[in-house]
Order: C-alpha cells, then structure tokens, then sequence
C-alpha cells in the first residue's frame, strides 16, 4: 500500500528531478531512462533506503506506546543527518512536504502514538525517507520493507512522470522496471544493513545533477511537476 502510486501522499505530483532532465535533453527515450533511474536509485535513492530503514528500526520498539525515540531521540536525529546530505533547499523543502502529506494519511489509516509524536516534533514535516520509515514501522513492517519501498518510490515516481513528460510506451517504461529490479533488491539489503548504525554512519550518497537541477526547476514559471 505504501508503495502503491495511488496512496495519497502527494508522490503523483513530483518528478524526482525528471522533467528538468527532460528538459536539458539528458531522457528522451526509455535507454536513457533507464540510465537516469540507475543514477537516481543508486544515489539518492540508496540513501533514502537507508534512513527509511533505521527509521522504521527505531519504530518497532515502540508497538506499545512509547515515544521515547521521536522527539529529541533516534528519529529526531535521523531527520537532522537527512537535513544535512540534502544541500538543495528545493529538495529539502519538497521532502518534508511529502514527509508531512505521508504522516498526515497514515494517521489517519493508522492512529499510532509514535505517529502522533512525530507529528508534533516535526511542525513542517520530517523528511519523507523518515516518515517512510516511520510509517511501514507504526504499520508492522520491517526495515527491509521499508527500505525497498524507499528505492520503489525513487523508481517508479520519475518512470510514471516519463511517461506524461515525454508520451513514452507505457510498457516499455515498465520493462525498464523490471530490469531495475535485481539492483533495487541489492541496494534495499544493503540499507538494512545499516538499519541500526548511528544516524551520523548512516550512507550519503550524492547526486549534485540533481542537487542543480531542482534548484533551476523550482525557479521555472510553468512546469507539469512540483519538483
């Protein structure tokens, strides 16, 4: 359900840095695509996994109640060490707008305390990647769940907005899919590797395209996506 593109947690409205990539003319067809996915997943994306996966670590102690980890704790430092390997504002502010839309619908299909403190300790929102990870916890999921829908997130957004972009065979796109597939598995055990470690040890894999492209994006009068 988390990883369904019809949840209603505002993914359908981003790109993932496609369509400024669309833009410079670096996708145009489903190979290049493919390669712009690779980048993307093995990037950003491997990051997002990671976080996601020690924030729904940090959530599975806490099935009878407790909010000992959200507000000054495991998850508060999750999201500050998140902040912090994200140096454009443009995708940090788009992360915890998705983080806060993502909590919002779990709540409210979901009502769990940690949730709540969360909710109250992050006013703008955590970061999506936690808030991912939060949830699949709060829903009985484990780090491995989470980190794959972290990286299926990182995949299918920017696949999906290809096809609107650029009029791509939609079975085509879904072949690039399920090439990506074998190397979505990998990167998603390697996350849960790091599921316990110290947020500062957590991975930080940067994407400085993308970095430049959201900042030129968000600066554009008339776009398809808001990011």
């Amino acid at each position: 359900m988390l990883a369904d593109g019809r949840f209603p947690a505002g993914g359908h409205a981003h790109s993932g840095g496609l369509e400024a990539a669309v833009a410079a003319g670096r996708v145009s067809d489903p190979g290049t695509l493919e390669a712009f996915l690779r980048g993307r997943t093995a990037t950003s994306g491997a990051t997002a996994a990671a976080f996601a996966a020690a924030a729904c670590a940090a959530f599975g102690g806490l099935s009878g109640g407790g909010t000992e980890t959200v507000g000054g704790g495991r998850i508060s430092s999750l999201d500050t060490e998140l902040d912090a390997r994200t140096p454009a504002p443009a995708l940090r502010a788009t992360s915890r707008r998705l983080g806060r839309q993502l909590l919002r619908t779990v709540r409210a299909i979901g009502p769990h305390p940690g949730l709540d403190a969360l909710a109250a300790a992050q006013p703008r929102g955590p970061h999506q990647p936690v808030a991912l990870g939060a949830a699949a916890g709060a829903l009985g999921l484990g780090p491995r769940a989470a980190a794959a829908a972290a990286l299926h997130d990182a995949a299918t957004g920017p696949a999906t907005a290809a096809v609107r972009l650029l009029g791509l065979d939609p079975f085509a796109v879904h072949a690039v899919l399920a090439r990506l597939a074998p190397e979505l598995d990998r990167l998603a055990a390697a996350a849960t590797g790091h599921a316990e470690a110290p947020a500062a040890e957590l991975p930080s894999y940067g994407a400085p395209s993308l970095d430049i492209s959201a900042e030129i994006h968000a600066t554009w009068e008339v776009r398809l996506f808001a990011s």
